[in-house]
């Protein structure tokens, strides 16, 4: 048995391979056309396009593993079906949870390295692809957050903190800081005409002008450089370069600790972080998904078909997730309720068709 089990695992590691390579090169050619229509904008050159693209490779890898594993592991099983080698395993003896076991081999080494590239090599990479982007298209000092008009906002206890914009090498531009007392009444006004990160959950801010609002006078006063403490730091800020599933797990508890503390709703980021724990889990789904599909007979379709089926199984999966990620967030679902549920329901699909195939 140990012999068959390296034999089916070294098929399927192969295929997935195979097509993993195939996908990563398919969407990497999408990825260069669509950023062919912004060459010529700023100083965005072919050259830069082509840096963008291929620092966008890793996080093309963490999103096609599952992808990957699933029509790797369905045409690896459709060809051992098709060469009737499959039948030959099961009728020497080898049971289905035999088969399993040797297909999950394989599987948990992807999901490992489906969660160590999702989180400390697509995050970085994707950060500074953005980077890449947003200095070509606005100069060397390219904004890379700004959520509304005004900027950037966000709440610490009883300061409401406005950031005009923030440059791509972190540095704040525009900040204001509104300092209530616990009545609710504006006490101070800060401005600044620029700050950098000073380490040690401190903020150096530049140029700072303070008008301090007492119940019956204001008193205005300048400061050459003002030490700020927040507990806003430099990796929230990325959460407005790349989206929210595409971080690592550690600045997604960033976010929803600084967004808990401000009483803002942290749903989006919460699920988020659900997702990010969960989805290697997806490649071992997948694949258990792939299995009872192999298993049809040559009749019920060839090769290609399984292919195809394959395929829009793995984007049905994808546009699930997503759906249950924004639903989740528009109806206040539990997190762990909206990351979860699709792969509760892709694990009962697979349990479900390959108990029926094997009642037959």
């Amino acid at each position: 048995m140990r012999t068959l089990t390296r034999y089916i695992g070294r098929e399927v590691l192969f295929s997935t391979l195979l097509i993993f390579v195939a996908l990563i090169g398919l969407f990497t050619f999408f990825d260069l056309i669509n950023e062919m229509r912004d060459v010529g904008r700023g100083s965005y050159t072919l050259t830069g396009a082509l840096l963008f693209v291929a620092l966008h490779v890793p996080s093309r890898l963490y999103e096609l593993f599952p992808v990957a594993a699933l029509i790797g592991t369905l045409f690896a099983i459709s060809q051992l079906v098709a060469n009737s080698e499959f039948t030959v395993m099961r009728a020497s003896g080898a049971s289905i949870l035999q088969v399993v076991w040797a297909v999950l081999r394989v599987g948990f080494p992807l999901a490992i390295a489906t969660f160590l590239a999702g989180e400390y090599v697509a995050p970085q990479s994707e950060r500074l692809a953005q980077n890449v982007r947003a200095a070509a298209m606005g100069g060397a000092t390219g904004v890379v957050a700004q959520q509304f008009e005004s900027g950037f906002w966000f709440k610490q206890d009883y300061t409401f903190v406005n950031i005009r914009t923030v440059l791509a090498d972190m540095t704040l531009v525009g900040v204001r800081i509104y300092e209530f007392d616990r009545d609710l009444r504006l006490t101070a006004v800060r401005s600044a005409e620029s700050g950098r990160f000073a380490g040690d959950g401190h903020w150096r801010l530049d140029k700072v002008s303070v008008t301090e609002i007492g119940r019956d006078s204001a008193k205005v006063s300048t400061l050459p450089t003002w030490l700020w403490p927040s507990v806003l730091q430099p990796s929230i800020l990325t959460v407005y370069q790349v989206a929210p599933e595409k971080l690592a797990l550690s600045t997604l508890y960033d976010n929803i600790r600084v967004l808990d503390t401000g009483a803002q709703k942290t749903s989006r980021f919460e699920i988020a972080l659900w997702s990010k724990v969960l989805y290697p889990v997806a490649v071992l789904v997948m694949m258990l998904l792939a299995l009872p599909f192999a298993q049809f007979q040559r009749r019920q379709g060839g090769v290609g078909f399984r292919l195809f089926a394959g395929t829009m199984l793995g984007l049905a999966f994808w546009l699930i997730e997503r759906l249950f990620s924004y639903l989740g967030v528009l109806n206040n679902w539990p997190p762990l309720f909206a990351a979860a549920f699709p792969l509760a329901a892709f694990t009962l699909l697979a349990i479900g068709i390959q108990y029926w195939m094997e009642r037959r």
